[in-house]
């Protein structure tokens, strides 16, 4: 009997054959609710995501994989040795969810397909994280974060911001978090699943159609109708006239949502007649002049500071913040006070920021910091627990 106090998914052990960001990113959540997540890494190199960024102490503990590694424990397995693959056999045995990221006749080499792990551990919840969905003519090809930004067109949107013909990147690694979220929640509920019916399953979660789905909830935009009604794209999320407005000392975000909104915001920043133009003065009229009342908003903030424009917003309702540099944001007063950062020692590498999950429980204490794992660092305590030689 588990304890109602207890982690969420304490009892529920999960073996992670991901490696990168996809994958680590969703075994990282589950274990932040409570599961035993082994991560099984080759030798040598290990999780390619050891290597990326500067590490502190350790060769392979790189800021990257320590961010998504937090509450694992590894263990090294050369699944091309007869060994190793049958002590792989072992922990199947042992496994309630096995969740992995590699390609589908390379799984089969390594005797990690569905069927192989299936007819080790029937009841096995099978997690297959891919690049593309088995059934399309992309199945089998390789993905990264920068290749699905590419197929989703996700890469043309900035230049559909600022006339740039040039397809960019999102400098962030969207696509890998987003996809690792979608396999979370779909380990999730095949859990509830089988608790319900005592029956496993596999799972694919494709990263180009996670991806796509996510990015297409807006931007299908009037492709949404057949035959369409506009331009795909969401027109709000494109407008070039729609960015952080220039102050005086830096740059602020202003949100004038709803239409009630225009007539307090240009009070508050010192132009209350700048709506009685006759093209401004009917909600269908601003509607259809965006672009002219972000340039006005532009042309008022330049001259006065952010925090008078944040004050002058606050006191008016308007949504409002200080566009901040990224390398301030571990300084901001509200993550602080939230104990989002987390500072902590690491037993080898010192100390670290973690993030706390994001998400809070009224019926369980979020848990307090743990670890990111040393490569192999718990080989031989698993070995023991499950029995290999």
């Amino acid at each position: 009997m588990i304890e109602s106090n207890a982690p969420m998914l304490e009892g529920i052990r999960i073996l992670d054959c991901t490696g990168v960001v996809f994958g680590p990113y969703a075994t990282q959540i589950l274990a932040d609710l409570g599961a035993d997540v082994i991560k099984v890494e080759a030798p040598g190199i290990g999780d390619q995501f050891r290597w990326a960024g500067k590490h502190a102490k350790t060769p392979g503990m790189s800021p990257g994989f320590m961010g998504l590694n937090r509450g694992k424990r590894s263990i090294e397995l050369d699944l091309k040795t007869d060994e190793d693959r049958a002590a792989m056999r072992q922990l199947v045995e042992t496994a309630d969810v096995f969740i992995l990221n590699v390609r589908g006749k390379a799984a089969e080499t390594l005797g990690l397909d569905y069927d192989s792990i299936r007819a080790v551990k029937p009841d096995i919840i099978y997690a297959h994280c891919l690049g593309f969905g088995e059934d399309g003519p992309y199945a089998g090809l390789q993905a990264y974060d920068d290749v699905i930004q590419a197929i989703t067109g996700t890469t043309s949107l900035l230049s559909r911001v600022d006339g740039n013909p040039a397809a960019r990147y999102l400098p962030s690694l969207i696509a890998d978090k987003v996809a690792g979220l979608h396999a979370a929640y779909a380990v999730l509920a095949a859990i509830i699943h089988k608790l319900r019916t005592g029956e496993g399953q596999k799972i694919d979660v494709p990263m180009m159609e996670s991806f796509a789905h996510f990015m297409l909830l807006e931007h299908l935009g009037g492709r949404t109708f057949d035959p369409p009604t506009a331009p795909i794209c969401y027109s709000r999320q494109i407008d070039p006239d729609r960015q952080p407005f220039r102050t005086a000392d830096g740059f602020v975000s202003i949100v004038p949502y709803t239409d009630e909104s225009w007539p307090r915001l240009f009070e508050a920043l010192g132009n209350p007649v700048f709506l009685e133009q006759p093209q401004l003065s009917t909600r269908a009229g601003r509607a259809q002049n965006l672009p002219a009342l972000y340039r006005e908003i532009a042309r008022l903030t330049a001259s006065l500071g952010s925090a008078d424009v944040l004050a002058r917003c606050e006191a008016a309702r308007i949504p409002a913040m200080i566009a901040r540099d990224m390398a301030d944001v571990p300084d901001d007063p509200h993550l602080n006070a939230v104990g989002f950062f987390r500072r902590t020692e690491h037993p080898t590498e010192g100390g670290w920021l973690q993030l706390k999950p994001p998400v809070t429980f009224s019926g369980w204490e979020t848990p307090g910091p743990t670890q990111p794992p040393l490569q192999g660092e718990h080989g031989a305590e698993i070995r023991r627990e499950v029995g290999i030689g």
